[in-house]
């Protein structure tokens, strides 16, 4: 599984997001991207505690786990609960690639890394926008990614916060070779200067699928991030 989301994310990609999606049709939503060239599907879990919506589980991620699959592409999964270790292992069953937790969520960051990449999926960490850089200093080398949050965490159709890509840049040195992914407020106005500034891994909801054409939209912000 990892294997896979490694290859893909080496190019820079827009992973277009399901929390957005219609999901009375998802799996033809999901197919529609995919044939515009999304290989990175994005999947955003929330719980009600950490952030106060409650979104899918490991249900809805194992229902497109296939379709993705089978269309050469990954499954990010981006966990924004409480005690993320107890939940890893089925979402991992359910066919995530990469599984991705807030760092401000648990006291077992390490720990919970080195479990993810045991259950054979990529690792990452995400940090909101009030959590400085210096958070993740100590997880170099134990994160595959690191995903800087350009919205607060818990709704989709946020305005990009301006000050993001000077985050990224001080972020970058502190993940080295690894993935920096951002999530909120992407679309063609913002996705070419936080390319600029480092990211390689774009996470895009509602300028994809609250679009008339998603994948027209989808292909759009792929030119403007210079992503494939």
């Amino acid at each position: 599984m990892s294997d896979r989301f490694r290859e893909l994310a080496a190019a820079p990609r827009v992973a277009p997001s399901i929390l957005s999606a219609d999901f009375a049709k998802l799996g033809a939503q999901v197919e529609e991207v995919m044939a515009a060239g999304a290989r990175v599907i994005h999947v955003d879990i929330m719980d009600g505690h950490f952030v106060p919506p409650i979104t899918i589980g490991p249900l809805v991620a194992g229902a497109i786990a296939d379709l993705v699959h089978d269309a050469g592409g990954a499954i990010d999964v981006h966990m924004m609960i409480e005690a993320p270790e107890r939940q890893i292992e089925e979402f991992a069953k359910a066919g995530a690639d990469s599984i991705t937790f807030h760092a401000e969520a648990t006291p077992h960051a390490n720990r919970t890394l080195a479990a993810i990449r045991e259950l054979g999926c990529c690792a990452g960490i995400a940090i909101n926008p009030g959590t400085p850089v210096e958070a993740v200093s100590e997880l170099r080398g134990l994160a595959d990614l690191v995903l800087c949050m350009t919205v607060n965490p818990g709704w989709g159709g946020q305005s990009f916060i301006a000050g993001s890509p000077d985050k990224v840049e001080r972020l970058k040195p502190l993940v080295g070779d690894g993935i920096i992914e951002v999530d909120g407020g992407i679309d063609t106005a913002t996705a070419g200067g936080i390319a600029a500034a480092g990211a390689s891994l774009f996470v895009a909801g509602s300028a994809v699928f609250g679009a008339d054409d998603p994948a027209a939209a989808y292909q759009a912000i792929a030119t403007a991030a210079g992503a494939s």
